[in-house]
Formats: structure tokens, C-alpha cells, sequence
């Protein structure tokens, strides 16, 4: 695929999930834009429906949505089931919904664990087992999950998202080696995301013990990232274009993947302590009561 024209996936079908806001939106928009088909999906009804009717569609392409919880295995079989006969292919996957908890692990409930499991590893692996052999068949797929910055470095608090993303993380990496050892003509792309201004914090579960609830770490996070959607849906593109194993986007995912080849596991020695004065300086500074 070339980037050079507006029109580049003309005669493509690309399926997006978490496509109500965020890096999931911005994905369907510049999809539309240069061309693609479109099979929507969230739990997110309304604001899904205002993705759709966002997209400049083509006169060749066309939007669909369908609200889907992605821990769900049996709707998202049957989902891409419906995607297939809908559109009589599939060349393009974003497994990109997510959601957040903060919580440290002695106080982290089961039911948050679950929730968020099933969602930000459960999704993809669902995702990437219902709509694989439609990949395959299409002879040109192309499949993107999507992990996180925390799937480059552990984080406190953040146990339950780091073990989902280092899961997508090893999943990923390790299915791209089998579509190359079988020569099947699917790319595999694992895209770490940083700091993006989205909705994923303001939705999250979870409080810390160390004494900031949600709403608090929303507030904080919304001041330090600096990635737009826009920016993040434009650098996955590039990378799926380019065929990237790995796509960083944002300079404080490049930071972070540098400290952890780096430094390698010493790196938790400089993130505990830098991690608790941050959290004492918000209370200093009447962020954290």
C-alpha cells in the first residue's frame, strides 16, 4: 500500500473495534478518507453511531457498526462472521479497545481483574482468532493489536493493565512468527502507544493506595499526555504500511522502550522511587488529598 494517495484502500475492508472515541475513532476517520470500508464496533452505542456518521465514506465504501463487547467470544465469532458475509472480505484488523484500573495488588478486586482481562487481552485474542482466517484468505491482511507503553515496562498500580499488555505484547510477537513460518500473507503489527489524550483514564476503575482515586489520576494523565488520536491513528497507519513488527508512538514510548533495553530490569529500581515522590508531590501540591 502506498500513503501517497487519498484513495490508497480503495476496494479494502478494515474492521476497528473501540471505534467510539480516541485512537479508535481517529483510526475509522483516516481509513475512510483514504478509501477503506468500514466495520465499526463498541459497547458504546451512541458515541459509535456519531463515528460512523463522521467518516467522508467514498462512493465505493461503506460503514456498518455493531455494538460488541469484545470479552465476549461467542458475539465476537459471530460478529466477524457477519463482517465476512457483509463485505465478502477482510483485509484489515484493529483490535484496539481498552480500558484502565489503577489499583495495587493487595487491594485489586477479582471482578476488576476479570473485567479488565477480559477486555484488553481477552478482546484481542478473540478478536485475532475470529477474524484470522478471513486475514489469510484475503491475501493481503493485515492484523494490528494493540498494547500499551505498559507492555514495554512494569508500572505500580497499573499490575492488571501491565499483565494484559505484556500479554498482547507476547501474543502478538509471537503469532507474527507463525504467519511468517506458514507464508501466510498476513503482517502483524504490535503498536505500544504512551500518553494519549483519550477517554481510556477518565473511564478507568481502580484507586491506589497510595491515595489517588480516578478521577484524580485522569486529571494528572490529561496534563502529561501529549499524543493526539489524530497523531496515534496516523503513526499505527504508517507503521501498518510499512509492515513495523512494533510501533511506538509518542516520545514517551520511545523513552520507556529505551530505559527497558537499556537498563533492563534495573529499571524498577529508578520507577518505585520516582513513582511515590510524584504521588507526594501531587499531595504537596493539593492534587491528592
Amino acid at each position: 500500500m502506498s500513503s501517497s494517495t487519498t484513495d490508497n484502500y480503495a476496494n479494502q475492508v478494515a474492521v476497528v473495534t473501540g471505534a467510539a472515541s480516541g485512537i479508535g475513532r481517529s483510526l475509522a476517520l483516516q481509513l475512510a478518507a483514504r478509501g477503506a470500508s468500514l466495520s465499526l464496533s463498541d459497547v458504546d452505542e451512541v458515541h459509535l453511531a456519531e463515528t460512523a456518521a463522521m467518516c467522508p465514506t467514498a462512493h465505493w465504501a461503506k460503514v456498518e457498526t455493531a455494538v460488541l463487547d469484545v470479552a465476549d467470544r461467542a458475539a465476537f465469532q459471530d460478529y466477524a462472521e457477519s463482517v465476512q458475509s457483509s463485505f465478502g472480505c477482510v483485509n484489515m484488523v484493529f483490535n484496539n479497545a481498552g480500558v484502565a484500573l489503577g489499583a495495587d495488588v493487595v487491594d485489586m478486586s477479582w471482578e476488576d481483574f476479570d473485567w479488565l482481562m477480559g477486555i484488553n487481552f481477552g478482546g484481542v485474542v478473540n478478536g485475532t482468532k475470529a477474524f484470522l482466517p478471513y486475514l489469510i484468505a484475503s491475501g493481503d491482511g493485515h492484523l494490528v493489536n494493540t498494547s500499551s507503553v505498559f507492555g514495554l515496562v512494569g508500572i505500580p498500580s497499573q499490575s492488571a493493565y501491565n499483565a494484559a499488555k505484556f500479554g498482547v505484547r507476547g501474543f502478538t510477537e509471537a503469532l507474527r512468527q507463525e504467519m511468517k513460518i506458514s507464508r501466510h500473507p498476513v503482517t502483524v503489527t504490535c503498536v505500544h502507544p504512551g500518553g494519549v489524550k483519550t477517554n481510556i483514564v477518565n473511564n478507568a476503575r481502580g484507586v491506589s493506595d497510595m491515595g489517588a482515586d480516578t478521577a484524580t489520576i485522569a486529571t494528572m494523565f490529561n496534563n502529561i499526555a501529549r499524543t493526539t488520536p489524530e497523531k496515534a491513528a496516523s503513526t499505527i497507519l504508517k507503521g501498518m504500511d510499512k509492515k513495523k513488527p512494533r510501533v511506538l508512538i509518542g516520545a514517551d514510548a520511545r523513552g520507556f522502550d529505551f530505559v527497558a533495553r537499556v537498563v533492563g530490569p534495573r529499571y524498577q529500581d529508578i520507577s518505585a522511587p520516582v513513582s511515590r515522590a510524584g504521588y507526594a508531590l501531587a499531595r504537596k501540591r493539593g492534587i491528592i488529598k
